[in-house]
């Protein structure tokens, strides 16, 4: 048994070196046919040379550079003018302003002068929504202080080149700030022109033939809301006569949500220039209180209330008595003759340009002139006896959207009509 045990053992050794040779020479093969030659040597003896194939990738790197070509791909096609569209591609930087920096304070006691914003012609904006409407509407940026990376990043790149980013500690915006929560940037910007301005499509499409002349208004929030208003109504300009508080200063920007990147505004005018921005055969119409009582012209007849507007122009304007023509001898009044008629009534047939004056001195001399001249009036709006007059704003904004009503009814007046012919 034992012999027969080894004879097997013998005749079974022989065969494993055999099954494993074949095995070894399987592998070789196919790892042959697997390689690239170098040469390839015909049986006619034409030899052929071959390049060798790149060698292979990791397949992480394989999968970064495919994700990295389709991601350059997709930055081509989306943007052709191969212009930088995020911060890093831009390749933007940016100041921090240590303890002690005097940057922020000396900037902000200069800016938030009048006298500085007209002769420098540079202005303050607060809070990212305002900024963001500036530069849509093509203002042009000096400086940024801010508090936080991520309030400049959602600026548009384009418009942050050649511009001075500063970043400050959020105590330090908070002291300087005029809103109640500080939105934690500020910018400071060329003072805009009204004639480069881009204003937005939807505006100049619902824009009417409306203007508003401001009159010694010296209240910001009024003036604020007022431009909201004459944005709001569809205005196509908003002048400003000399007077009246800057139409740039902070607490107006606060009031005015925008406005002031929505409508034309014209500052600080001569009222001899006024007639040169206004459209062809405008007619001026005044809005005014007294306009009833003022009709007396320093009658004795007159109401204590008439008397009390006359006595207003006389204190403003030092007329002590009436003129006297030296051809007739006749006394005439130097109060200009300006008829009155109620605000609903219909005032816009022509191009109109409405006058708000401000709630202490009222409308000007020169506002009723100009209204007589070209053929305008006055415009009251009745209230309750008792109550002095309204707010500035408040009347600014009846004016408007009535004249807009009234603008609304003509344009389907003349609709119906070419459609019946």
């Amino acid at each position: 048994m034992a012999a027969l045990a080894r004879g097997v053992w013998f005749t079974t050794r022989p065969l494993l070196p055999v099954v494993q040779s074949w095995d070894l020479e399987a592998r070789r093969w196919v790892r042959a046919l697997r390689r690239s030659p170098v040469k390839v040597v015909f049986p006619s003896g034409q030899v052929v040379e071959r390049k060798r194939a790149p060698a292979k990738q990791p397949r992480k790197a394989v999968s970064e550079a495919s994700s990295q070509g389709q991601q350059q791909k997709r930055t081509l096609q989306g943007s052709p003018s191969q212009t930088p569209s995020t911060w890093e591609e831009s390749g933007l930087r940016y100041d921090k302003a240590f303890s002690g920096d005097r940057r922020l304070s000396s900037v902000m006691t200069i800016v938030k002068s009048r006298p500085f914003r007209e002769k420098e012609g540079k202005i303050l904006l607060e809070g990212r929504r305002l900024i963001a409407d500036a530069l849509k509407a093509g203002a042009v940026p000096k400086v940024f202080f801010f508090s936080r990376l991520e309030y400049i990043k959602e600026l548009p790149v384009d418009k942050l080149k050649g511009v001075s980013l500063i970043k400050v500690k959020f105590e330090d915006i908070k002291d300087w700030s005029d809103l109640v929560t500080p939105q934690g940037i500020m910018g400071i910007f060329a003072k805009p022109d009204h004639v480069k301005m881009t204003y937005p499509k939807t505006q100049l499409h619902h824009s009417l033939p409306l203007l508003l002349i401001c009159d010694n208004l010296r209240d910001p929030g009024n003036l604020g809301t007022i431009l909201r208003s004459a944005a709001g109504a569809g205005c196509s300009k908003v002048l400003l006569t000399k007077g009246c508080v800057d139409a740039w200063e902070p607490k107006v920007l606060r009031a005015g949500m925008g406005a002031h990147f929505q409508v034309p505004i014209v500052n600080n005018l001569e009222w001899e220039t006024v007639p040169n921005y206004l459209p062809p055969d405008t007619r001026v119409y005044v809005a005014d209180n007294c306009g009833l009582y003022a009709q007396a012209q320093m009658s004795h007849k007159a109401s204590d209330r008439g008397s009390a507007c006359d006595r207003r122009f006389l204190k403003f304007y030092k007329y002590e008595e009436e003129e006297e023509d030296l051809e007739t001898g006749a006394k005439k009044g130097w109060l200009p003759e300006v008829e009155v008629q109620s605000y609903d009534s219909d005032w816009t047939e022509a191009p109109a340009a409405v006058v708000i004056g401000g709630e202490t001195h009222g409308v000007s001399l020169e506002s009723l002139q100009l209204a007589q001249s070209t053929g305008g009036k006055r415009l009251l709006i009745p209230v309750v006896p008792g109550v002095d007059s309204l707010n500035s704003a408040m009347a600014a904004s009846i004016l408007l959207f009535e004249g807009k009503r009234q603008l609304r009814l003509r344009a389907e007046h003349l609709n119906r009509d070419r459609s019946y012919h």
